[in-house]
């Protein structure tokens, strides 16, 4: 939830992509002790236990309405308990979850969508009035749920349930990417009235049993979920704030799975009987963002000299301690509409500094605006800085407010750290690259660009979307201002008696955090 969500001005270290400073002493003082972390893994998934797990949280403020989850624990919960009509499979790309199917009609301003067989855990079934009241709830202006956004391009007063299991859903304009929205980070179905989620009453896997705010979630297993029942009985989330204590309490058999561990960490417990670390790659995009409307970044030959002079490799070996890709200036590496057709840009300070010389730039000072709301932005703003001093250019990194960063740097200085977490190509393209996108933290407004993205969006033809996405990732390639120097490995630790995490699932799509389908050997 730059994002991760999908709104990277939401990032912060207590967010979607980082965990929450605070006290961990919750999560000692909530765990009894639990069975040895050694014992060995069983191969074929096996029914029954509970299994812990430990988050960073957001104390009294967490929340279990699932449109308004914003961190990393919310998230996971609110998929424990809750479906969407969709979500991101590990490309990013839609898979159908409580939608069955969905077809436009010919000119993709209406889609019937069909809803599969389920029942929320009181037993009722889900139905398309649900769905409308959901979307109503969640569109609702006078509110800041967190999908609201993805889904403002519905024209619920012209949509309608055309049965139970049908429900039709208008859109104010054409959009061939609508079911990216169905799929957005807070989506969630939730049963026709819904307003209180003291007990929350959902349609996934897992069943409300206690909770208590800012300390642990307990969840039972829902033997009538539609995709089969969870194997686990019973499902615990605990809070602890401390990545080390997370750890630490999983080496003691407090937990059996801590989240968001650190590249450090990791690479501590290589090749160790007592844990098992779980490597999710591509999950978040790490990179600076220049301001291409106003000097000096408004020189396209400047821009492509920090491309070059920026060495990936030594980014991503030291800030993510190895465990990453090197970027190609593209967002979304390994998802849906990537064009891996476009060379890799390599480290090239020739070249860069024949470019600082054209244009007129040697000994220029820069700003970078940077702040600790993410880890590793003040190590890679340093990096960086001795980057662009080899090649003639001089960086002054200027240390910013953590509480109002990514609202700063959208509309004022010229060079900033920038992150996001997964989303579709097209979201990060209409939220951040568009004339009209609101969080456009570099400042791209192109006509003929904005063309492209609504050729891409508009038409029924795969093939001339594909064209599309791949002709506007060339120009950004060669003239944009994002310069994404990696992708970060996203990090989780289990005890080695633990299957079905899944490795192929970038943080915030379907299968990341997911226990209906890991189980306890």
């Amino acid at each position: 939830m730059d994002s991760s969500s999908a709104d990277a001005s939401r990032v912060t270290r207590r967010g979607l992509l980082g965990g929450a400073a605070a006290v961990s002493a919750a999560l000692l003082a909530g765990c009894g002790g639990g069975d040895d972390p050694s014992t060995p893994a069983v191969g074929r998934p096996r029914r029954g236990g509970r299994l812990r797990a430990a988050f960073a949280g957001g104390g009294v403020n967490e929340t279990l309405d699932p449109h308004l989850a914003n961190l990393f624990n919310e998230a996971s919960r609110a998929k424990a308990m809750f479906d969407k009509l969709a979500d991101y499979g590990p490309d990013v790309s839609i898979r159908p979850r409580l939608a069955e199917r969905w077809e436009p009609d010919s000119d993709l301003t209406r889609w019937r969508i069909s809803l599969r067989e389920a029942t929320f855990h009181d037993g009722r079934p889900v139905r398309a009035a649900d769905v409308l009241y959901s979307y109503a709830r969640i569109t609702d202006p006078k509110k800041a749920y967190r999908a609201r956004a993805s889904l403002g391009l519905l024209d619920l007063r012209r949509s309608r349930a055309i049965d139970d299991r049908t429900v039709e859903l208008a859109l104010t304009r054409p959009f061939a990417e609508f079911p990216n929205a169905l799929a957005a980070f807070g989506a969630y179905i939730v049963p026709e009235g819904t307003d209180s989620f003291t007990r929350p009453v959902g349609s996934g896997p897992f069943t409300f049993d206690s909770w208590q705010p800012g300390r642990s979630l307990l969840l039972k297993r829902y033997d009538g979920y539609w995709e089969g029942a969870a194997h686990l009985d019973e499902l615990e989330y605990l809070i602890s704030n401390e990545e080390s204590a997370r750890v630490n309490a999983l080496l003691a058999g407090q937990v059996e799975y801590a989240h968001d561990i650190t590249p450090t960490t990791a690479r501590t417990h290589a090749g160790s009987t007592r844990l098992t670390v779980t490597r999710m790659p591509n999950s978040t995009m790490q990179s600076f963002a220049m301001k291409v409307d106003r000097p000096p970044f408004d020189n396209r030959d400047l821009r492509e000299a920090m491309f070059l002079l920026t060495d990936r490799r030594q980014l991503v070996d030291t800030v993510l301690a190895g465990s990453g890709q090197i970027g190609n200036d593209l967002f979304g590496k390994g998802y849906q509409h990537y064009a891996d057709d476009i060379p890799q840009r390599t480290h090239d300070l020739d070249r860069a500094r024949f470019l600082i010389d054209k244009a007129d730039a040697r000994g220029l000072r820069i700003r970078l605006d940077t702040a600790s709301v993410a880890s590793g932005f003040v190590e890679a703003a340093s990096i960086l800085t001795d980057q662009a001093r080899q090649a003639g250019l001089v960086i002054d990194t200027a240390l910013g407010n953590k509480d109002t960063y990514w609202k700063d740097i959208l509309d004022t200085g010229v060079l900033a750290s920038y992150r996001s977490g997964a989303m579709p190509i097209e979201t990060h393209i209409s939220q951040r690259l568009l004339t009209s996108s609101t969080t456009n933290a570099t400042r791209w407004t192109r006509p003929d660009f904005d063309t492209l993205y609504t050729r891409a969006v508009s038409s029924t033809d795969e093939a001339t979307r594909r064209q599309a996405y791949g002709d506007m990732q060339r120009v950004l390639h060669a003239e944009g201002g994002f310069l994404i120097w990696g992708f970060a490995d996203f990090l989780v630790a289990t005890a080695p008696r633990v299957g079905g995490v899944s490795a192929q699932a970038p943080a915030n799509t379907l299968d990341w955090a997911r226990f209906d389908k890991v189980w306890l050997g």
